[in-house]
Protein backbone atom coordinates (compact mmCIF):
# COMPACT_ATOMS: atom_id res chain seq x y z
CA UNK A 1 0.00 0.00 0.00
CA UNK A 2 1.58 4.08 -0.81
CA UNK A 3 2.02 5.41 2.04
CA UNK A 4 1.63 9.15 1.59
CA UNK A 5 4.65 9.86 -1.23
CA UNK A 6 6.64 7.24 0.43
CA UNK A 7 7.03 3.51 0.50
CA UNK A 8 7.79 3.36 4.01
CA UNK A 9 5.48 3.40 6.44
CA UNK A 10 5.31 6.23 8.46
CA UNK A 11 8.06 8.67 7.41
CA UNK A 12 6.77 11.22 4.16
CA UNK A 13 3.25 11.75 3.71
CA UNK A 14 1.83 14.23 0.78
CA UNK A 15 1.69 16.74 3.76
CA UNK A 16 4.17 16.96 6.98
CA UNK A 17 3.26 20.29 8.54
CA UNK A 18 0.08 21.57 8.11
CA UNK A 19 -1.92 24.41 10.26
CA UNK A 20 -4.63 23.03 12.89
CA UNK A 21 -7.47 24.53 10.51
CA UNK A 22 -6.16 22.38 7.98
CA UNK A 23 -6.12 18.96 9.98
CA UNK A 24 -9.57 19.39 10.92
CA UNK A 25 -10.29 20.04 7.03
CA UNK A 26 -8.21 16.67 6.81
CA UNK A 27 -10.36 14.72 9.29
CA UNK A 28 -13.32 15.82 7.78
CA UNK A 29 -12.23 14.40 4.35
CA UNK A 30 -10.78 10.97 6.38
CA UNK A 31 -14.18 10.54 8.12
CA UNK A 32 -16.28 11.18 4.50
CA UNK A 33 -13.82 8.42 2.85
CA UNK A 34 -13.88 6.27 5.63
CA UNK A 35 -17.67 5.57 5.23
CA UNK A 36 -16.58 2.73 3.06
CA UNK A 37 -15.52 1.66 5.79
CA UNK A 38 -18.38 1.97 7.47
CA UNK A 39 -20.72 0.37 4.57
CA UNK A 40 -18.07 -2.64 4.32
CA UNK A 41 -19.33 -3.25 8.86
CA UNK A 42 -23.03 -2.81 7.90
CA UNK A 43 -23.53 -5.24 5.23
CA UNK A 44 -21.28 -7.70 6.86
CA UNK A 45 -23.71 -7.12 10.11
CA UNK A 46 -26.90 -6.52 8.99
CA UNK A 47 -27.29 -9.95 7.52
CA UNK A 48 -27.04 -11.01 11.02
CA UNK A 49 -30.87 -9.91 12.52
CA UNK A 50 -32.68 -10.16 8.83
CA UNK A 51 -31.72 -13.36 8.09
CA UNK A 52 -33.77 -14.51 11.43
CA UNK A 53 -36.95 -13.16 9.21
CA UNK A 54 -35.72 -13.98 6.12
CA UNK A 55 -35.10 -17.25 6.51
CA UNK A 56 -39.04 -18.62 7.27
CA UNK A 57 -40.18 -16.13 4.81
CA UNK A 58 -37.75 -17.46 1.65
CA UNK A 59 -38.09 -20.98 3.86
CA UNK A 60 -34.50 -21.15 3.39
CA UNK A 61 -32.49 -24.21 4.66
CA UNK A 62 -29.57 -23.93 7.04
CA UNK A 63 -26.93 -24.15 3.64
CA UNK A 64 -29.30 -21.56 2.41
CA UNK A 65 -28.85 -19.08 4.80
CA UNK A 66 -25.35 -19.69 5.04
CA UNK A 67 -25.27 -18.91 1.29
CA UNK A 68 -26.93 -15.93 1.81
CA UNK A 69 -24.20 -14.69 4.19
CA UNK A 70 -21.06 -16.22 2.32
CA UNK A 71 -21.71 -15.16 -0.96
CA UNK A 72 -21.14 -11.45 -0.13
CA UNK A 73 -17.55 -12.87 0.41
CA UNK A 74 -17.18 -13.95 -3.15
CA UNK A 75 -18.13 -10.75 -4.42
CA UNK A 76 -15.98 -8.96 -1.98
CA UNK A 77 -13.24 -10.91 -3.61
CA UNK A 78 -14.19 -10.10 -6.82
CA UNK A 79 -14.13 -6.46 -5.75
CA UNK A 80 -10.77 -6.49 -4.12
CA UNK A 81 -8.63 -7.94 -6.84
CA UNK A 82 -10.50 -5.89 -9.60
CA UNK A 83 -10.47 -2.73 -7.84
CA UNK A 84 -6.94 -1.86 -7.96
CA UNK A 85 -6.59 -1.26 -11.50
CA UNK A 86 -9.77 0.84 -11.96
CA UNK A 87 -8.73 2.79 -9.15
CA UNK A 88 -5.08 3.27 -10.75
CA UNK A 89 -6.89 4.66 -13.83
CA UNK A 90 -9.54 6.74 -13.10
CA UNK A 91 -8.63 7.95 -9.35
CA UNK A 92 -9.57 7.31 -5.75
CA UNK A 93 -11.98 9.57 -5.59
CA UNK A 94 -14.34 8.78 -8.75
CA UNK A 95 -13.91 4.86 -7.22
CA UNK A 96 -15.43 5.74 -4.16
CA UNK A 97 -18.64 7.65 -5.95
CA UNK A 98 -18.41 4.37 -7.87
CA UNK A 99 -18.40 1.82 -4.85
CA UNK A 100 -21.37 4.20 -3.46
CA UNK A 101 -23.36 3.63 -6.68
CA UNK A 102 -22.67 0.12 -6.05
CA UNK A 103 -23.85 -0.20 -2.63
CA UNK A 104 -27.04 1.57 -3.78
CA UNK A 105 -27.66 -1.02 -6.71
CA UNK A 106 -27.08 -3.84 -4.10
CA UNK A 107 -28.98 -2.41 -1.36
CA UNK A 108 -32.05 -1.84 -4.20
CA UNK A 109 -32.04 -5.49 -5.02
CA UNK A 110 -32.18 -6.96 -1.72
CA UNK A 111 -35.04 -4.72 -0.98
CA UNK A 112 -37.39 -5.50 -3.40
CA UNK A 113 -36.36 -9.11 -3.74
CA UNK A 114 -38.95 -11.59 -3.62
CA UNK A 115 -37.26 -14.93 -3.91
CA UNK A 116 -33.75 -16.13 -2.80
CA UNK A 117 -32.21 -16.14 -6.19
CA UNK A 118 -32.31 -12.53 -5.69
CA UNK A 119 -31.24 -12.03 -2.71
CA UNK A 120 -27.89 -13.71 -3.87
CA UNK A 121 -27.69 -11.88 -6.65
CA UNK A 122 -28.26 -8.20 -4.30
CA UNK A 123 -25.77 -9.86 -2.27
CA UNK A 124 -23.02 -10.78 -5.26
CA UNK A 125 -23.11 -6.90 -5.94
CA UNK A 126 -22.73 -6.10 -2.30
CA UNK A 127 -19.52 -8.31 -2.51
CA UNK A 128 -18.95 -5.89 -5.19
CA UNK A 129 -18.71 -2.99 -3.25
CA UNK A 130 -17.17 -3.91 -0.19
CA UNK A 131 -14.34 -5.58 -1.62
CA UNK A 132 -13.77 -2.57 -3.63
CA UNK A 133 -14.03 -0.23 -0.33
CA UNK A 134 -11.82 -2.49 1.80
CA UNK A 135 -8.60 -2.10 -0.68
CA UNK A 136 -9.54 1.71 -1.71
CA UNK A 137 -10.53 3.33 1.54
CA UNK A 138 -7.24 2.47 3.11
CA UNK A 139 -5.45 3.79 0.23
CA UNK A 140 -6.82 6.60 -0.14
CA UNK A 141 -6.66 7.47 3.48
CA UNK A 142 -3.24 6.88 3.77
CA UNK A 143 -2.86 9.41 1.00
CA UNK A 144 -4.25 12.37 1.92
CA UNK A 145 -2.59 12.27 5.79
CA UNK A 146 -0.02 14.26 7.29
CA UNK A 147 2.85 11.77 9.09
CA UNK A 148 1.58 13.66 12.39
CA UNK A 149 -1.49 11.45 12.08
CA UNK A 150 -1.02 9.15 9.54
CA UNK A 151 -1.59 5.89 12.29
CA UNK A 152 -4.61 7.60 13.66
CA UNK A 153 -6.40 8.33 10.27
CA UNK A 154 -5.82 4.99 9.04
CA UNK A 155 -7.08 3.15 12.35
CA UNK A 156 -10.43 5.49 11.60
CA UNK A 157 -11.47 2.79 8.58
CA UNK A 158 -11.23 0.24 11.15
CA UNK A 159 -12.90 1.77 13.94
CA UNK A 160 -15.39 2.74 11.34
CA UNK A 161 -16.12 -0.77 10.44
CA UNK A 162 -16.71 -1.46 14.20
CA UNK A 163 -19.29 1.30 14.33
CA UNK A 164 -20.73 -0.46 11.15
CA UNK A 165 -21.56 -3.55 12.99
CA UNK A 166 -23.05 -1.90 15.84
CA UNK A 167 -25.45 0.34 13.91
CA UNK A 168 -26.52 -2.78 11.67
CA UNK A 169 -27.36 -4.34 15.11
CA UNK A 170 -29.10 -1.12 15.98
CA UNK A 171 -30.69 -1.02 12.88
CA UNK A 172 -31.86 -4.76 13.48
CA UNK A 173 -33.25 -3.12 16.95
CA UNK A 174 -35.24 -0.87 15.49
CA UNK A 175 -36.97 -3.12 13.12
CA UNK A 176 -36.81 -6.51 14.86
CA UNK A 177 -40.64 -5.74 16.39
CA UNK A 178 -42.33 -5.62 13.11
CA UNK A 179 -40.33 -8.21 11.58
CA UNK A 180 -38.92 -5.69 8.74
CA UNK A 181 -35.96 -7.20 6.95
CA UNK A 182 -36.57 -4.78 3.94
CA UNK A 183 -36.23 -1.41 6.52
CA UNK A 184 -33.21 -3.27 7.48
CA UNK A 185 -30.93 -3.65 4.94
CA UNK A 186 -32.59 -0.19 3.34
CA UNK A 187 -30.89 1.82 5.97
CA UNK A 188 -27.51 0.91 4.07
CA UNK A 189 -28.69 3.33 1.03
CA UNK A 190 -28.36 6.52 3.58
CA UNK A 191 -24.71 6.13 3.91
CA UNK A 192 -24.34 4.73 0.21
CA UNK A 193 -25.30 8.41 -0.95
CA UNK A 194 -22.55 9.73 1.35
CA UNK A 195 -19.86 7.95 -0.83
CA UNK A 196 -21.70 9.13 -3.86
CA UNK A 197 -21.70 12.81 -2.71
CA UNK A 198 -17.54 12.37 -2.20
CA UNK A 199 -16.94 11.25 -5.38
CA UNK A 200 -18.68 13.72 -6.77
CA UNK A 201 -16.60 16.25 -4.82
CA UNK A 202 -17.16 16.46 -1.99
CA UNK A 203 -13.80 15.22 -1.44
CA UNK A 204 -10.33 16.47 -3.38
CA UNK A 205 -8.51 13.76 -5.37
CA UNK A 206 -5.42 12.01 -4.24
CA UNK A 207 -2.56 14.13 -4.73
CA UNK A 208 -0.24 11.20 -4.98
CA UNK A 209 -2.64 9.62 -7.77
CA UNK A 210 -2.67 13.39 -9.28
CA UNK A 211 1.43 13.06 -9.38
CA UNK A 212 1.38 9.37 -11.14
CA UNK A 213 -0.37 10.62 -13.54
CA UNK A 214 1.55 13.98 -14.41
CA UNK A 215 -1.01 15.98 -13.60
CA UNK A 216 1.46 18.26 -11.30
CA UNK A 217 -0.68 22.01 -11.47
CA UNK A 218 -4.00 20.03 -9.85
CA UNK A 219 -1.85 17.87 -7.75
CA UNK A 220 0.05 21.29 -6.65
CA UNK A 221 -3.65 22.22 -5.95
CA UNK A 222 -4.87 19.74 -3.93
CA UNK A 223 -1.69 19.70 -1.00
CA UNK A 224 -2.22 24.03 -1.08
CA UNK A 225 -5.67 22.99 0.02
CA UNK A 226 -4.04 22.41 3.50
CA UNK A 227 -0.45 23.87 2.71
CA UNK A 228 0.78 26.58 1.51
CA UNK A 229 2.98 26.69 -2.27
CA UNK A 230 6.30 26.63 -1.16
CA UNK A 231 5.57 23.26 1.25
CA UNK A 232 3.87 22.08 -2.09
CA UNK A 233 6.82 22.51 -4.14
CA UNK A 234 8.83 20.63 -1.66
CA UNK A 235 6.65 17.70 -1.53
CA UNK A 236 6.57 17.67 -5.03
CA UNK A 237 9.97 17.52 -5.81
CA UNK A 238 10.53 15.03 -2.87
CA UNK A 239 8.31 12.79 -4.55
CA UNK A 240 10.06 13.28 -7.65
CA UNK A 241 13.79 12.26 -6.15
CA UNK A 242 12.25 9.13 -4.24
CA UNK A 243 13.34 5.89 -4.84
CA UNK A 244 12.31 2.23 -3.72
CA UNK A 245 15.08 0.19 -1.83
CA UNK A 246 15.57 -3.17 -3.78
CA UNK A 247 14.09 -6.70 -1.88
CA UNK A 248 16.30 -8.12 0.18
CA UNK A 249 17.47 -11.56 -0.92
CA UNK A 250 18.95 -14.93 -0.01
CA UNK A 251 22.41 -15.93 -0.13
CA UNK A 252 22.93 -17.08 -4.13
CA UNK A 253 19.65 -16.19 -5.02
CA UNK A 254 18.69 -13.77 -7.84
CA UNK A 255 16.98 -10.35 -6.96
CA UNK A 256 13.17 -10.62 -7.83
CA UNK A 257 10.25 -8.54 -8.03
CA UNK A 258 6.62 -8.31 -7.96
CA UNK A 259 4.39 -11.10 -7.02
CA UNK A 260 8.11 -13.38 -7.54
CA UNK A 261 9.50 -11.83 -5.36
CA UNK A 262 6.29 -12.98 -2.64
CA UNK A 263 7.79 -16.72 -2.97
CA UNK A 264 12.04 -15.63 -2.85
CA UNK A 265 13.33 -16.99 0.11
CA UNK A 266 14.14 -13.56 1.23
CA UNK A 267 10.43 -13.04 1.58
CA UNK A 268 8.88 -16.59 2.57
CA UNK A 269 8.80 -16.25 6.44
CA UNK A 270 7.10 -12.82 6.16
CA UNK A 271 4.59 -14.20 3.48
CA UNK A 272 4.09 -17.81 5.69
CA UNK A 273 3.26 -15.11 8.76
CA UNK A 274 1.31 -13.39 6.99
CA UNK A 275 -1.00 -15.87 5.45
CA UNK A 276 -1.47 -17.90 9.07
CA UNK A 277 -2.57 -15.30 10.52
CA UNK A 278 -4.78 -13.89 7.83
CA UNK A 279 -6.64 -17.66 7.92
CA UNK A 280 -6.44 -17.76 11.87
CA UNK A 281 -8.21 -14.25 12.06
CA UNK A 282 -11.13 -15.85 10.01
CA UNK A 283 -10.98 -19.83 11.48
CA UNK A 284 -10.51 -18.53 14.58
CA UNK A 285 -13.96 -18.34 14.77
CA UNK A 286 -14.64 -14.01 15.01
CA UNK A 287 -17.38 -13.74 12.18
CA UNK A 288 -19.23 -16.97 12.89
CA UNK A 289 -20.63 -14.70 16.27
CA UNK A 290 -20.84 -11.07 14.18
CA UNK A 291 -22.85 -12.63 11.53
CA UNK A 292 -24.71 -15.43 13.25
CA UNK A 293 -24.98 -13.86 16.91
CA UNK A 294 -28.49 -13.56 16.89
CA UNK A 295 -29.05 -16.90 15.24
CA UNK A 296 -26.60 -18.61 18.37
CA UNK A 297 -28.89 -16.72 20.79
CA UNK A 298 -31.76 -18.28 19.84
CA UNK A 299 -30.66 -22.01 20.44
CA UNK A 300 -30.06 -20.79 23.78
CA UNK A 301 -34.16 -20.26 23.69
CA UNK A 302 -34.21 -16.70 23.29
CA UNK A 303 -36.59 -15.03 21.06
CA UNK A 304 -35.59 -13.61 17.36
CA UNK A 305 -35.75 -9.98 19.33
CA UNK A 306 -34.42 -10.61 22.41
CA UNK A 307 -31.30 -12.25 20.67
CA UNK A 308 -31.23 -9.64 18.33
CA UNK A 309 -30.93 -6.95 21.60
CA UNK A 310 -28.63 -8.97 23.30
CA UNK A 311 -25.92 -8.55 20.36
CA UNK A 312 -26.17 -5.51 20.84
CA UNK A 313 -23.43 -5.92 23.53
CA UNK A 314 -21.22 -7.94 21.14
CA UNK A 315 -21.29 -5.03 19.31
CA UNK A 316 -20.65 -2.30 21.67
CA UNK A 317 -17.58 -4.28 22.93
CA UNK A 318 -16.13 -4.70 19.62
CA UNK A 319 -15.88 -0.79 19.30
CA UNK A 320 -14.57 -0.40 22.40
CA UNK A 321 -11.99 -2.81 22.48
CA UNK A 322 -10.95 -1.22 19.07
CA UNK A 323 -10.68 1.54 20.42
CA UNK A 324 -8.35 0.18 23.73
CA UNK A 325 -6.07 -1.44 20.61
CA UNK A 326 -5.36 1.26 19.11
CA UNK A 327 -4.25 3.20 22.66
CA UNK A 328 -2.22 -0.21 23.04
CA UNK A 329 -0.66 -1.45 20.30
CA UNK A 330 2.25 0.93 20.05
CA UNK A 331 3.09 1.09 24.13
CA UNK A 332 2.59 -2.57 24.82
CA UNK A 333 4.08 -4.34 21.50
CA UNK A 334 2.24 -6.56 18.98
CA UNK A 335 3.48 -9.88 20.09
CA UNK A 336 2.16 -8.87 23.90
CA UNK A 337 -1.57 -8.44 22.48
CA UNK A 338 -1.56 -11.24 19.90
CA UNK A 339 -0.70 -13.92 22.93
CA UNK A 340 -3.28 -12.43 25.43
CA UNK A 341 -5.92 -12.47 22.55
CA UNK A 342 -4.96 -15.71 20.89
CA UNK A 343 -4.97 -17.01 24.84
CA UNK A 344 -7.91 -15.39 25.57
CA UNK A 345 -9.75 -16.65 22.37
CA UNK A 346 -8.97 -19.86 22.77
CA UNK A 347 -10.47 -20.30 26.46
CA UNK A 348 -13.73 -17.93 25.93
CA UNK A 349 -14.27 -19.94 22.70
CA UNK A 350 -14.20 -23.11 24.25
CA UNK A 351 -16.21 -22.51 27.39
CA UNK A 352 -18.98 -21.03 24.79
CA UNK A 353 -18.79 -24.66 23.10
CA UNK A 354 -19.49 -26.02 26.73
CA UNK A 355 -22.27 -23.53 27.53
CA UNK A 356 -24.12 -25.13 24.98
CA UNK A 357 -23.21 -28.51 25.94
CA UNK A 358 -23.85 -28.31 29.14
CA UNK A 359 -26.85 -26.21 28.75
CA UNK A 360 -25.99 -23.24 30.66
CA UNK A 361 -28.00 -19.81 30.97
CA UNK A 362 -28.49 -17.74 28.06
CA UNK A 363 -26.68 -14.63 29.71
CA UNK A 364 -23.84 -17.35 30.44
CA UNK A 365 -23.60 -18.08 26.84
CA UNK A 366 -23.65 -13.92 26.05
CA UNK A 367 -20.98 -13.64 28.80
CA UNK A 368 -18.62 -15.81 26.97
CA UNK A 369 -19.23 -14.13 23.39
CA UNK A 370 -18.83 -10.79 25.11
CA UNK A 371 -15.47 -12.36 26.11
CA UNK A 372 -14.30 -14.02 22.90
CA UNK A 373 -15.46 -10.38 20.98
CA UNK A 374 -13.00 -8.24 23.65
CA UNK A 375 -9.99 -10.13 23.14
CA UNK A 376 -10.17 -10.66 19.41
CA UNK A 377 -11.21 -7.18 19.11
CA UNK A 378 -8.33 -5.99 21.67
CA UNK A 379 -5.36 -7.93 20.22
CA UNK A 380 -5.66 -10.41 16.54
CA UNK A 381 -7.99 -8.52 15.18
CA UNK A 382 -6.04 -5.49 14.34
CA UNK A 383 -3.08 -6.76 14.80
CA UNK A 384 -3.29 -8.60 11.51
CA UNK A 385 -4.05 -5.57 9.63
CA UNK A 386 -0.76 -3.46 11.49
CA UNK A 387 1.49 -6.53 10.65
CA UNK A 388 0.67 -7.12 6.76
CA UNK A 389 2.04 -3.29 6.55
CA UNK A 390 5.16 -4.15 8.92
CA UNK A 391 6.42 -7.67 7.91
CA UNK A 392 7.03 -7.46 3.79
CA UNK A 393 9.75 -5.23 2.39
CA UNK A 394 8.94 -1.92 0.85
CA UNK A 395 9.13 -3.43 -2.58
CA UNK A 396 6.85 -6.42 -1.93
CA UNK A 397 4.85 -4.54 0.69
CA UNK A 398 1.15 -4.06 -2.08
CA UNK A 399 1.68 -7.51 -3.19
CA UNK A 400 2.56 -9.50 0.25
CA UNK A 401 -0.72 -7.47 1.42
CA UNK A 402 -3.21 -8.25 -1.60
CA UNK A 403 -1.95 -11.85 -0.74
CA UNK A 404 -2.57 -11.62 2.59
CA UNK A 405 -5.64 -9.79 2.10
CA UNK A 406 -6.90 -12.48 -0.11
CA UNK A 407 -6.71 -15.48 1.92
CA UNK A 408 -8.43 -13.33 4.73
CA UNK A 409 -11.75 -12.95 2.79
CA UNK A 410 -11.32 -16.98 1.30
CA UNK A 411 -11.26 -17.99 4.75
CA UNK A 412 -14.21 -15.64 5.72
CA UNK A 413 -16.28 -17.16 2.76
CA UNK A 414 -15.20 -20.84 3.75
CA UNK A 415 -15.91 -20.25 7.88
CA UNK A 416 -19.21 -18.30 6.86
CA UNK A 417 -20.79 -20.76 4.03
CA UNK A 418 -19.92 -23.77 6.54
CA UNK A 419 -21.01 -22.68 9.98
CA UNK A 420 -24.73 -23.56 10.37
CA UNK A 421 -24.46 -26.64 8.21
CA UNK A 422 -21.53 -27.72 10.60
CA UNK A 423 -23.63 -26.88 13.50
CA UNK A 424 -26.34 -28.97 12.38
CA UNK A 425 -24.56 -31.68 11.66
CA UNK A 426 -22.02 -32.03 14.72
CA UNK A 427 -23.62 -29.12 17.01
CA UNK A 428 -22.75 -25.72 18.22
CA UNK A 429 -20.01 -26.91 21.17
CA UNK A 430 -18.53 -28.96 18.70
CA UNK A 431 -18.24 -26.20 16.10
CA UNK A 432 -17.05 -23.86 18.97
CA UNK A 433 -14.02 -26.61 20.50
CA UNK A 434 -12.75 -26.69 16.88
CA UNK A 435 -12.50 -22.81 16.61
CA UNK A 436 -10.57 -23.50 20.11
CA UNK A 437 -8.96 -25.63 19.08
CA UNK A 438 -7.69 -23.20 16.16
CA UNK A 439 -6.80 -20.73 18.37
CA UNK A 440 -4.43 -22.78 20.24
CA UNK A 441 -2.82 -23.65 17.05
CA UNK A 442 -2.21 -20.02 16.46
CA UNK A 443 -0.93 -19.62 19.82
CA UNK A 444 2.09 -22.10 19.17
CA UNK A 445 2.87 -20.85 15.87
CA UNK A 446 2.90 -17.00 17.54
CA UNK A 447 5.35 -17.79 19.87
CA UNK A 448 8.02 -19.52 17.67
CA UNK A 449 7.44 -17.76 14.27
CA UNK A 450 6.25 -14.29 15.22
CA UNK A 451 8.19 -11.42 16.04
CA UNK A 452 7.71 -8.02 17.53
CA UNK A 453 7.77 -5.43 15.59
CA UNK A 454 6.97 -1.63 17.61
CA UNK A 455 9.60 0.67 17.37
CA UNK A 456 11.54 -1.66 14.65
CA UNK A 457 12.39 -0.50 10.80
CA UNK A 458 12.36 -2.84 8.23
CA UNK A 459 15.94 -4.58 8.70
CA UNK A 460 15.58 -5.39 12.33
CA UNK A 461 11.96 -6.77 11.49
CA UNK A 462 13.80 -9.02 8.55
CA UNK A 463 16.66 -10.35 10.67
CA UNK A 464 14.01 -11.24 13.43
CA UNK A 465 12.09 -12.82 10.81
CA UNK A 466 15.23 -14.97 9.66
CA UNK A 467 16.05 -16.02 12.90
CA UNK A 468 12.92 -17.40 13.75
CA UNK A 469 12.86 -18.91 10.17
CA UNK A 470 16.75 -20.38 10.93
CA UNK A 471 17.68 -18.43 7.56
CA UNK A 472 21.14 -16.87 6.71
CA UNK A 473 21.55 -13.44 5.81
CA UNK A 474 23.02 -11.45 3.24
Amino acid sequence: MVQGFSTEPGTHGPITDVRRAALRKIWVWAVIIAVGGFLFGFDTGVISGALLYIAPEFDLSPAMQGGVVSVLLLGAMAGALGIGGIADRLGRRPVLGLEGAVFLVGTALAVSAQNYATLMVARVVLGLAVGSASATVPIYLSEIAPTAIRGRVLTLNQLMITIGILSAYVVNVIFSAAGAWRWMLGMGAIPALVLVAAGLGLVPESARWLLGKGRREEAKHAIMLVTDEATADKLIADHDAHRQRPIPQQRGEARKSGWAALFSAAVRPALIVGLVLAAVQQFGGINTIIYYAPTIMTRTGLSASNSIVYSIAIGVINLIMAVVAIKLIDKVGRRPLLIISLAGMAISIGLLGASFALGMPPVVTLLFMVVYIAVYSGGLGPIFWTLIGELFPPSARADGSSACTAVNWASNFTVSAAFLPVVTAIGAAGTFYIFAGICVFALLFVFRYVPETRNEDYPQIDKSLRQRFHLQTT
